[in-house]
This record gives structure tokens, sequence and C-alpha cells, in this order.
């Protein structure tokens, strides 16, 4: 069960911080500012302030080939001498399906009930009027996220052992791995003015003073062997299970901070096949209900032509919309050697400005509390719109204050699209949005004129929003945190923008007579080469045993109507824990809960009863709902006033600077901001209205940081032209450590400048940056089209002069030539 919150505040009692365009300062306030400060952000509560409650966390992971159960114990004491009421707020996938919670309190076992929403509160807060001890889960009405654990009426000196568990997808990665991500930063997520604030509360302290422990541990099993496990924390090493490797156990290595998520890539061999899985029906169900009758998961990896794929669109409009607001000055994580967000956004939009195709169009927005474009409109890409955006892009700092991604969403909609130029839009993000359904709903309502691909940047951002812009935009989402490198996944994602985008895709069953199959998941709207998509279906009706039935996609594929095939048995797999249906209820709830957003108030009540209906039936959470229970069997009733005990989340703390000595005018100056969303420590990042402009003036005069050493291959990725060569000029040289000199004596006398310099750049990464391929092939298929282009002699001479002066062997074929 996750941990880490990202808002500020360093080690030690009743600090806050302030936000200036470039820099996040610290202060001590006196006691008055102090008491200010608990007031208008819901209290600070620290381990030298008042006892935790929350003693441990446990979490065993059971993977699936593609899908996690995942159980959380959470051991609570009252160490008190008063009763206490313990509230934790945490974050969670939004595909999650949160399926169970229970609590044990001695040797009674408290199993919750899914209730509606309202309901369930009204039994959570009569319970603890009449001293009974009561358990209420429930999602956050604003975002699926979010969650929210309260256990009541704890006794002095007494435990609870709470049990949550919930089924996720895992989501493939770039180079094929499936991510598993248990959350562990819940950042404070900025509420535009005028839009309507959360009720959730969240506490949060230095990681180093998280009282209670994580343990973890994580079990494969599939039908491929495992071929290797990767984590961004310290685990033990992998254990197989058996000789054939397909079943494999790891666990989290002892003394884990909570500065960071816990994230697994879990290689299979030869994980790109389709699958299908039918699920036995819940035999205390009602035949005919989603529960009552088999559900089947279909994993779908639509494979195109290659003679489609060999060439690469050179049309399309490329939008790209970069978060600019103060958190995005912070690292990638907690580690040490991590680059920060808005740097790591920065190099990567060199690189997707250097890979875009010629004859395209382009443009850049960026947004925090105001928004700003490079260009009017999309202009068309060349050598003099590329160095202006660039120059641009260069100096983008995190210094827009908050998170309103609204407007420029609005801007880039409002913009007609060009003809014969498909418009593919990027959002980069670290996700700190409260009115989340209110942009993707936008998204959705413009998904006929564009694909949305999106990017969460960091630990924390939100899985909603992210997932959200994706699905709804008909693009393919992506997360970067700790070390990843931004780069490798934004350029699979232009990739896939680069892909004709296929249209007129139905879905056709071959099922034996008397079985129907009731789909129950939103419509596919956008199919990819190498990815995944899955269907859950509901299959009612009765099949012999050996039965099989088969399920064809079609679609058509820049002109070409292509369709994928896939047989499959109707047998039912039993024991499965039922979580393909789930799945499917979590799926089927999450369009409902869309369609109430989208329809008339006349039908908002029956789509809303359609959700509590299904969520109480399949035993998944949901907006709508939570889980309840009620201890009755407890005696006495406990005596006393609650004490009600927040139960903090680790915060990250890697933007965090001392605050210079001279801006003690600033502390008089201080304003605190109004109560965030989900009462977080005062949120420097995003309240741009505590811009300091003493502070400003004086950090002006402050000596500038030494500017770090790019890496090499960017190095070299910032001289490209448009076009996709190279010239021969000094910078060159230095970046491939040579001297100008011996990459002119090397230069064989049949070739031009440009001719030349451009193979040895090819040579250099292929030969010395092939583990870099995903990032740079797309430029690299742009320089090998110029050269073409040339109809250049001697190139096979050029090649066998730039591997002598690189110490490379690289083949003329493997450049494309």
């Amino acid at each position: 069960m996750p941990t880490p919150l990202h808002s500020l505040s360093p080690a030690g009692p009743a600090h806050c911080c302030i936000w200036d365009p470039h820099r996040v300062f610290f202060f001590t306030p006196s006691k008055k500012e102090t008491n200010e400060m608990e007031r208008c952000c819901c209290g600070l509560m620290t381990p030298e302030k008042q006892a935790v409650p929350l003693q441990s966390v446990d979490v065993q992971v059971d993977v699936k080939d593609h899908v996690a159960t995942v159980v959380s114990t959470l051991l609570y004491q009252n160490k008190e001498e008063k009763p206490i009421e313990a509230v934790f707020v945490f974050p969670m996938s939004s595909e999650a399906a949160v399926c169970h919670f229970s609590a044990k309190v001695g040797q009674t076992l408290i199993v919750a009930e899914v209730k509606e929403k309202k309901q369930a509160r009204e039994e959570y807060d009569d319970a603890l009027s009449s001293g009974q001890q009561a358990f209420l889960l429930e999602e956050s009405d604003q975002s699926p996220d979010i969650f929210s654990m309260s256990v009541g009426s704890l006794p002095p000196g007494e435990s609870a052992s709470i049990r949550l568990e919930y089924v996720t997808e895992l989501d493939v990665q770039a180079d094929d791995a499936l991510r598993f991500c248990l959350p562990a930063v819940l950042n404070p997520r900025y509420q535009p003015a005028g839009t309507e604030g959360s009720s959730v509360k969240v506490t949060s302290v230095p990681s180093s003073l998280v009282p209670y422990d994580l343990t973890f541990s994580a079990q494969m099993e599939s039908l491929r062997p495992v071929s290797k496990v990767e984590s961004s924390c310290t685990m033990e090493p992998v254990n197989y299970l058996n000789e054939n490797q397909t079943k494999a156990s790891v666990k989290l290595a002892a003394g884990h901070k909570f500065d960071r998520d816990v994230e697994l890539l879990i290689y299979y061999s030869d994980s790109h096949q389709p699958s299908a899985v039918v699920e036995a029906a819940q035999g205390s169900a009602k035949r005919g209900s989603l529960m009552g009758d088999p559900a089947l998961m279909l994993s779908l990896y639509p494979e195109f032509p290659k003679d489609i794929m060999s060439s690469v669109s050179s049309s399309g409009e490329f939008v790209f919309l970069l978060d600019r607001s103060g958190s995005m000055d912070c690292n990638m994580s907690n580690m040490g050697t991590s680059v920060s967000r808005i740097a790591s956004a920065r190099d990567t939009l060199l690189l997707l400005l250097k890979s875009l195709p010629m004859g395209c169009f382009f443009n850049i927005y960026s947004f925090g509390s105001t928004f700003e474009q490079i260009f009017p409109e999309s202009v068309k890409y060349s050598q003099k719109t590329m160095e202006e955006a660039l120059k641009k892009v260069e100096n983008m700092k995190a210094n827009l204050g908050g998170t309103e991604i609204l407007a420029p969403l609005k801007r880039i909609y409002s913009q007609a699209c060009i003809p014969n130029q498909p418009r593919q839009l990027f959002v980069f993000t670290d996700g700190e949005v409260g009115n989340t359904k209110e942009v993707t709903n936008l998204v959705k309502s413009n998904a006929a004129a564009h694909r949305c691909f999106s990017f969460g940047i960091g630990e924390g951002a939100s899985t909603a929003l992210i997932n959200g812009l994706a699905k709804e935009g008909g693009g393919h989402a992506q997360f970067i945190s700790g070390n990843d490198r931004m780069q490798p996944k934004v350029i699979q994602s232009l990739r896939f923008a680069m892909q004709p985008a296929v249209v007129d895709i139905s879905v056709n069953w071959d099922l034996p007579k008397g079985v129907s199959a009731t789909v129950l998941s939103p419509p596919l709207t956008s199919i990819f080469q190498g990815q995944r998509s899955l269907l859950y279906v509901q299959l009612t009706g009765k099949s012999k045993k050996e039965a099989e039935g088969c399920v064809t996609v079609k679609y058509s594929l820049a002109g070409h109507p292509t369709e994928n095939k896939l047989n499959f048995s109707l047998q039912p797999v039993e024991d499965t824990g039922l979580t393909v249906h789930r799945l499917a209820a979590r799926s089927l709830i999450r369009s409902l809960e869309q369609e109430k957003e989208d329809t008339s108030h006349k039908k908002v009540d029956a789509a809303k009863k359609k959700v509590i209906d299904l969520s109480v039936q399949s035993g998944v959470s949901s907006s709508f709902t939570a889980f309840i229970a009620v201890n009755k069997t407890s005696g006495e009733a406990i005596q006393g006033p609650l004490l009600r005990r927040n139960v903090p989340l680790p915060m990250m703390m890697s933007c965090s600077m001392p605050m210079p000595k001279s801006c003690g005018r600033l502390k008089s100056r201080m304003r605190l901001c109004a109560p965030m969303q989900m009462g977080a420590v005062c949120n420097a990042f995003d309240c741009d209205d505590m811009m300091a402009d003493e502070c400003m003036a004086e950090e002006s005069s402050m000596p500038a940081k030494p500017k770090p050493q790019r890496d090499p291959l960017l190095e070299l990725v910032c001289l490209q032209k448009a076009s996709g060569c190279w010239e021969l000029e000094p910078e060159l040289a230095k970046t491939l450590s040579q001297t100008s000199q011996d990459l002119q004596d090397k230069q064989p006398s049949m070739a031009n400048k440009e001719v030349w310099a451009t193979i040895v750049a090819l040579v250099w990464l292929h030969g010395l940056k092939a583990d870099a391929k995903d990032e740079w092939e797309l430029l690299v298929m742009k320089a090998a089209t110029w050269l073409r282009s040339q109809n250049a002699a001697g190139l096979s001479e050029c090649v066998e002069a730039a591997n002598a002066l690189l110490g490379c062997s690289v083949q003329k074929d493997a450049l494309g030539l």
C-alpha cells in the first residue's frame, strides 16, 4: 500500500515554503505563523507532535501474465490514552479495481460491504456516534487515483489489521517490459480558481520521519519464461521457482526508504502473443448478470503489414504541450543523480524536433497559471522554424506558477486543423491537476480531430489524468520516473503518431450456436503496431467443453482492409479469484461514470444507478460507492470523543533549497494560500500568487549555477539539420571526441563535406550508441533519406573511412543506404 506525498517541507516540524519563478525557499515561521499555517493547511502532523497509529504495511503482489493481484495488509495500533480515528489518504492506480476491504480486531474479522457512498458515510458516522468500531474505504470524488481509509474508534492499546485487495493490468513499456507500480508519491493537485475543490485531506512529513515499515514481495507466473525483473528500488535477487523459469519471485531489500514509488519491470520471453482467458462465473451470482456468466479477457497484439510499416509518414501537425508549473523544477526522483523534470522535458523536445519529418507542421505550447505558444499557429517544419523553436525551448523554465491545462487545450482545439495533416497532440506534465474529469472530457469532445499522447513525468503523476488523456484522445500513455530516460518512451509514441491512423475498426465474433458475446470495454478507437489492446466480454449461453470461439478484429490501415484473428477455447478456467470479472466490472464502471458526465440531467440518475448496482454486485469500488465495515461485536461502547490522527505520507525532498538570509522581509509579506485541495502542506510549487519580487531581485545577483554537461548523444542531435544532414564543423569533431584536422584528413576525396559529416555521425551512432537506438532511430532514418536524395558517389568509401576514424565496424547496409 502506497506511501509518499509530494509537498514541501524540510526535515523538522513546522517549516513552510514559498515559491518564486526560479527557486523554492524555506523558512522557519514564528509560533503565531505556525498556528495560522496549521489552520490553513489542515495541520502538518509529525511524529514529534503526535503518535502515528499506522505501524506497518505489507504488500504481496501476484502477477499472472499481464494482470496483478495486490494484497496490502496495514497494521494499526493505538498507543495513546484515548480512542482515536485514523485517516489515511493514499494514491492508487486509476486502472485498479479495488475488490476487498476487511479488518481484523483481535479474533474478530469484519468484512466490508460495498454500498452507495452517502449511505456508507452515514453508517460510518452512526457507528462512531454509538461507540462502535467502523472502517470506511472510499475513492475520491474528484479523481479515481486517490483513496481515503478511515479506521474509527480504535480504543487505547488496541490493534487492527486492515486488508485491502485490488487487481490491475500491467502497462506495456517501450522495451516490451510489463510495468507494475506501487505508487508511493501523492502530489498535491492544483485546483484552478472557480473549480470544485476536493474534500480529501493529506498529511505529509519528510521520509526520514515516517515511522511505519514497508515489506514488499512479488511472485510472477506466465506460460512464457520470465527473462528478467528490474526495479527502481533495491530488490533481492530474482528467485526462479521452477526449471523452465515460468515462475519467479522477488522481494524488496531491507532498508528501503519511503522516498519513491516501488516499480517493477517484468520481462517475458516472446511477450507479444495474443491470448484469451475465459473465467468461470461466480457460483452464487444470478445467471445473466455480469458475475453470473463467464467472462472473457482478450489480449490482442495487432500486426500491421510490413510494407505499410516500413515507411514513415511525412505529414502531420505535431503539437507539443509542456507543463511549466513550479513543480516541474523538482527532480525526477529523490535519488541524487536524477535530473529535474523540466530539464528532461527540454532534452526530449530537442530530440522530438530533430526527429520530425520534413513536410510536417508543428507548434509548441507551454503552460502554468498562464500559457504561451511559440508560433501564433502551427508552422511548416524547416531549418528556420526548427531553430527558432529550439532557442525558445532551451530557455524554458518551470516558472509559470500553477497547473492550469484547460486554457491551452482550448486554444489548441480552437485552431482549425490543417488539411491532410493529421493532428497529433503530445502532453508532458507531472499531472498535479485537480480538475481531471474536466480536462479528459474536453479531450474526448475533440477526439475526432486528433490523437493525444500523454506523458506522466516524475513520481506521483496522476494516473487518472495521464491515462485519461490518452484513452479519450485515442493515443498512448507513458510514465517516466526515477532514473528513467524520457527520450525512448517519447520516441516510441512519436513512431505511433507517425503510423497511419487505423479507421473503421470492428470486432466480429464466431461463437457456437446459443452462445453470445457482450463487449464490456469501450469500443476500440485506436490500434498501434506492437501494442496490446484489451477487451472484456460477458459470455451468455451454454457450450460444450471442447467448444471454441473466434474473434476477428477488422480495420482499415492506409486505405488497405486488414484483419487479425484469434481462436480460443470456451472452457472456463476455475479458481481465478474472479480477477477477469472484476477487471471487466471496473472497465464497465468507468465507462458508465463517463456516460454520466456526458449525458443530460435526465439521464444522470439512471447512469449513476447503473454504476452503483454494478459496483455492489461485483464488489468493485466506484466514485459513487464505498466499502463500509462495522464491528457490531465489540462489546461495550467506546466512550469519549475520538482524537483524529492523520496518517502521514512521506514527501519528496528533491526541490528544497535554503532560503537566502537576506529574504527576511519576505516572511512578513508572506500570505498563506487558501486551503489547498487534499489539505496538503502549503504547496510552494503551484501557489503562483506567492511570487516574491524582492527575492527575485536578490536572486538575480546570485552566481549562476554551472550548466551541466550534456550527453554526447544529445550534443550530436543538436548539430543535426532539419533536413537530416550534419555539417563538417568543429563542434561535430568535439562531440565525436576527434580533432577537426583528423575529421578533415580522413574525408574521402570524392565526398562532399556534408555527406562525409553525415556518414561519420551515422557510424558513430550505430557503432558507439547502439544501446540508444530507440532514441535516434527516427532521426537516422531522416539522415538516410537525405543521403539517398543526394545521389552522392563514394558512400562505401565514406563508411569505411568513418569506421577507421572511430574504431567501429558498421556495415553500409546497416545505415539504410
